[in-house]
């Protein structure tokens, strides 16, 4: 309750000041922050309960995902560790988290106390700030900076740990300054920084010396609604534009000049594109192992100039790199200023259509395949013939990254005519089915759909009951194969002629998860004939509920393999 003078308590203080950031949900497992949780329903802010703590993150990484917007989270101690595993995920996407936990007080530490252990190595790697809150009297301070932290530059989490184990000791202190967080904070990008014009112009005459220049454009590109920008340049130097998976979908998949995912989880038109440049321009993306399929898309040689607003990326792991450190759409608009009307030839554009058109040729039977055995790339075709022009499609890790970056088009950013959003794991398998959840509450009003394989989906099948209780209303898309089918291939290779049974390795099932939502009180439907897909999208679409479509897939199929030089 409210102290003398007119402070708050901390739980109070702690409600009204995440109220005033506009955001509309907090993520939580119990038990943590009861006080301010009860406080929370009195400002506004719906309270989303989740069955782990691996399940909240993920909620909040699709929730800030699709607001733009750092989201809040909670556990208490002994859920601390889980809750810095999952934020691996949003560490590597560049999202804005602001985790809260419970700590003893340190009067308990070093003294074997029960269910704890130290947090701050825990969070040291997958966040950009983590600090103790002491006393409700810091609160404010550190609550505004784990704020500004996690939108500053390339957005990352943050982490404060609040004394008590539920936090108890902050909800129950005073706090006398206003709930106030100032709204500008909770932008990303918070800033947009541009580059001296002098870099702008060694980057223009770069670009224009190159006869065939391909742009890469990554998440950092796409957080910066940067795709009308990222086309201008692209016309004015007649450059063919891949992307990186978390980008699909900056500009339209479909244009003339895309040329799709880029690396390791490319179809073959993107890398040969990409290897065959004498000059890449990357934009909001870095260069890491998974975009250069290790470095070898483009050759380490080739030189490029690369657009971050971290300037510690530009140049990281090429040596012949003009850096120009900015806002990706800011500066894309200087150097389309910079860059003018030249004149171009055509050639290596047109050369990079042709192979789209080639390999969408080729792949055209299989997106129409009636193999009784379905085919993941006919389940793809017929996703992307029902999802919504305002759709969200959230694709988990692995194959489920591969299958949907490379075998569905997707329209685009409302701002270049579309309206369709893409987002995918960096890496923890599991995550589409949560995250999917959270974009759904952050999106109420456009149709979320889900694409999981079933070994993804096991993690955290008991968010069904949050999705049935809260009512967010997904259409969850599994690719039932019974098995890891990404590894199945090699592993039977590997087995070769030695004794054994490789399937006790990486095959399980199978399981009907049309039952097994059904069984929480979520509509399910089970495909197994390729005709039945599309029926079965649209009546789930057509439900306001949260619907599992279970489609029984064959898992020796491959999905595309990236061109290597």
């Amino acid at each position: 309750m409210s102290g003398q003078g007119g402070a708050l308590s901390g739980a109070e203080w702690l409600a009204r000041a995440i109220a005033s950031t506009g955001t509309g949900h907090v993520f939580f497992i119990d038990a943590v922050l009861r006080r301010t949780l009860i406080q929370l329903e009195q400002a506004g802010v719906k309270r989303e309960l989740a069955h782990t703590e691996k399940g909240v993150v993920y909620m909040a990484d699709g929730y800030a995902r699709i607001t733009g917007k750092p989201a809040f989270c909670f556990a208490q101690s002994v859920g601390a560790a889980n809750m810095a595993a999952a934020l691996q995920d949003a560490w590597l996407a560049r999202v804005p988290i602001v985790a809260l936990t419970g700590r003893k007080v340190p009067g308990m530490h070093h003294a074997n106390s029960y269910q704890e252990v130290p947090h701050g190595p825990l969070f040291a790697p997958v966040t950009r700030m983590s600090a103790d809150v002491a006393t409700a009297a810091d609160l404010p301070r550190l609550l505004r900076q784990a704020i500004r932290a996690s939108t500053a530059g390339s957005p990352r989490p943050t982490h404060l740990d609040l004394f008590g184990l539920s936090a108890e000791v902050i909800e129950t202190g005073q706090v006398a300054e206003p709930p106030v967080i100032d709204r500008a904070l909770m932008a990303v990008p918070a800033h947009r920084p541009a580059p001296p014009a002098e870099d702008i112009e060694r980057a223009a005459k770069a670009l224009l010396a190159g006869r065939r220049v391909a742009i890469v454009a990554g998440d950092g590109a796409a957080q910066s609604g940067a795709g009308a920008e990222l086309l201008a340049v692209a016309e004015a130097l007649a450059a063919p534009i891949a992307t990186s998976l978390g980008a699909r979908g900056v500009i339209p998949t479909r244009h003339p000049l895309a040329v799709g995912v880029v690396g390791n989880y490319a179809a073959p038109p993107a890398n040969r594109v990409v290897h065959g440049a004498d000059l890449v321009l990357y934009v909001g993306c870095d260069t890491g192992d998974q975009v250069t399929h290790t470095w070898r898309i483009p050759a380490p040689e080739t030189p490029i100039v690369q657009i971050d607003i971290d300037p510690q990326e530009p140049g990281r792991n090429f040596a012949n790199c003009i850096g120009l450190s900015g806002d990706p759409k800011a500066t894309l608009a200087l150097l389309a200023a910079a860059l003018g009307t030249p004149a171009r030839d055509r050639a290596y554009a047109e050369q990079a259509a042709a192979l789209m058109a080639e390999w969408r040729a080729a792949m055209a039977p299989h997106f129409a395949s009636n193999a009784a055995s379905i085919r993941p790339d006919r389940l793809c075709a017929e996703i992307e013939r029902a999802l919504p022009q305002d759709g969200i499609l959230v694709a988990d890790t692995g194959y489920s990254g591969i299958w949907t970056g490379t075998c569905i088009e997707l329209n685009g950013p409302a701002e270049l005519g579309g309206g369709q959003t893409y987002l995918r794991a960096a890496g923890s398998l599991g995550w589409a089915f949560p995250a999917s959840l959270g974009a759904k509450l952050a999106a109420p009003d456009r149709k979320v759909v889900c694409f999981s394989g079933d070994g993804a989906f096991y993690y955290h099948l008991a968010e069904l009951e949050t999705a049935r209780r809260r009512g967010i209303a997904t259409v969850t898309v599994i690719n039932n194969n019974s098995g890891f089918g990404q590894g199945w291939p090699n592993l039977v290779r590997q087995q070769g002629n030695l004794p054994g049974n490789p399937d006790e390795m990486l095959r399980f099932g199978p399981t009907n998860f049309a039952r097994v939502a059904e069984s929480f009180g979520v509509a399910g439907i089970q495909v197994t004939e390729p005709d039945q897909i599309g029926p079965a999208l649209r009546r789930a679409l057509a439900m306001d509920e949260p619907v599992v479509v279970d489609v029984v897939t064959d898992i020796d199929v491959r999905a595309p393999e990236p061109w290597l030089p």
